[in-house]
């Protein structure tokens, strides 16, 4: 039976927000001198060093909804779960290799947005116009799960009295994500990262270190865990058939991850090269952080929580080993851990509509002040439609659209990534490939409902279960290679490369 408001809890939340939120708004007001046009506004004027990338890049991979679905699925399915870490180890190497070369074209010309790449690579308005497409569709859903995590929290702090606190909370969370992007842009956020992780940190040790007194120790809890699924879904240790479905999901995931607008805005941002890649080297970090986020589901199991919603297996353990003013405390963190993510989403979000749609199609003329005024709107339009989602929709409409959202960002991968070395492929075949990859990608997901990643695959005379996001890719590359032949062979003339090989520095 759901509790009343625990007065203690709620005081310490509001204060830790508070706090944090005023420390958002003096920097907004601090930096506002120092933006000079889309570039300070959206990027933060690329100066970030080291340490502050590290914490911006942390802030919007690793997200509220990170803390708390993946201790869900661990909790849903057991070892499976745990796909995420390998996920995340595979994506640093691939971020040492390239970031830095699109970081130094982006630089050197002034780009914002990874559309503005493909258009300046290719030559291709309508390619850059897909890429942008793909980047906004991508964040929606994605920004939503962020309120949708914050959702989960409020619920929880207002107990039995209902949804309208709740409601209220996320309008209050709406409104500050429009104050840190319309006041410093990225700074704000960038800032206010620092604030987040070292909560997060925080709490996550805090949990590993009392969670297992509470429940006989770590060999106690795998042991009631195996039990669990010995009669339930799921295993403590992945069995073999779901050897596929793991591997393709981490690797689908890694070669996704940074094709998202965010985590490649996180990166332009960046004040060098090597910024960049110190960042690789030490961006792991947040794995293991992760690691013990994902245990989590393991403590959830032997627990005997029955929660209506995996989700809830966060917020419910966090309320059995804290005390009062420690649990208002994660919660908060976990909010900040959303509000932070789901600004730097609206910021990508913004810088695409107003450099690859506003600026594109509706004035080339506008001024630098004009395009972070637009941008700013944007942003706010951005976020009051992924509120409006969450308040209308079950948060598993915003996870099924997010899941889609993944494999769509998948797509942008040839044209991107193949880019930052040569022009393999051609333009209008790199578009078609993008456009037969997203007709086969929904075709899997809807087989599946739109609620599972993979889709089971006849070879050898066997069934394997393989990330669509993947198999998208695949035929996404056939047909772009098949294509690029055929162009080429037809004497089909390819669009202007603005870019020169010295561009890319990496």
């Amino acid at each position: 039976m759901r509790q009343g408001i625990d007065g203690t809890a709620m005081a310490s939340f509001l204060i830790a927000l508070l706090l944090t939120g005023a420390s958002g708004i003096a920097i907004s007001q601090l930096q506002k001198r120092n933006q000079k046009g889309l570039q300070g506004w959206g990027l933060g004027g690329r100066q970030f060093g080291t340490l502050i990338t590290w914490f911006l890049v942390g802030g919007d991979f690793y997200t509220a909804y990170t803390i708390i679905a993946v201790p869900a699925v661990v909790f849903s399915t057991g070892a499976a779960g745990f796909f995420a870490l390998p996920y995340t180890i595979l994506v640093y190497p691939f971020v040492f290799v390239t970031m830095p070369r699109l970081w130094s074209v982006c630089r050197r010309h002034g780009l914002v947005t990874p559309a503005d790449f493909v258009n300046l690579r290719y030559g291709s308005r309508a390619l850059a116009t897909a890429v942008t497409i793909t980047g906004i569709v991508s964040l929606v859903p994605y920004i939503a799960l962020q309120f949708a995590g914050i959702g989960i929290v409020l619920s929880r702090l207002a107990g039995s009295v209902g949804s309208s606190l709740e409601k209220m909370g996320l309008v209050v969370a709406f409104g500050g994500v429009a104050i840190f992007t319309c006041g410093a842009g990225l700074r704000a956020p960038a800032l206010i990262a620092v604030a987040k992780d070292v909560m997060i940190y925080i709490v996550v040790i805090a949990a590993i270190t009392a969670l297992p007194h509470h429940f006989g120790g770590y060999r106690h809890i795998f042991t009631a865990a195996d039990e669990f699924f010995r009669t339930h879904p799921g295993a403590v240790v992945l069995p073999p058939s779901g050897f596929n479905a793991y591997a393709t999901l981490a690797l689908g995931s890694a070669l996704a991850g940074f094709m998202y607008p965010h985590t490649m805005t996180s990166v332009l941002a960046a004040s060098s090269p090597r910024a960049i890649r110190k960042n690789a080297v030490l961006l792991p970090a947040y794995t293991v952080l992760l690691g013990l986020v994902a245990l989590l589901g393991i403590v959830g199991v032997a627990a005997g929580l029955r929660p209506d919603s995996s989700k809830d297996v966060i917020p419910t353990l966090f309320a059995i080993a804290f005390p009062s003013w420690f649990k208002g405390f994660a919660f908060a963190a976990i909010v900040i851990a959303a509000v932070v993510p789901a600004a730097i989403m609206s910021i990508a979000a913004a810088n695409l509509f107003t450099k690859n749609v506003y600026v594109e199609y509706f004035d080339r003329n506008a001024s630098s002040d004009a395009q972070v005024t637009i941008a700013k709107v944007a942003s706010v339009v951005v976020n009051a439609g992924a509120l409006a989602f969450v308040l209308a929709f079950p948060a598993q409409y915003a996870i099924n659209l997010q899941l889609l959202g993944g494999v769509l960002i998948l797509q942008t991968f040839p044209a991107i990534t193949f880019g930052l070395w040569k022009r393999i492929f051609h333009h209008a075949a790199l578009l078609s490939g993008w456009i037969v990859s997203l007709v086969v990608a929904w075709i899997l997901l809807a087989h599946g409902n739109f609620r599972s990643p993979t889709y089971p695959l006849a070879a050898f005379g066997q069934i394997h279960d393989v990330y669509i996001g993947l198999i998208s890719l695949t035929v996404n590359l056939a047909v772009t290679a098949v294509l690029t032949l055929t162009l080429d062979a037809g004497g089909v003339r390819r669009g202007r490369d603005g870019s020169i090989d010295g561009d890319y520095v990496g």
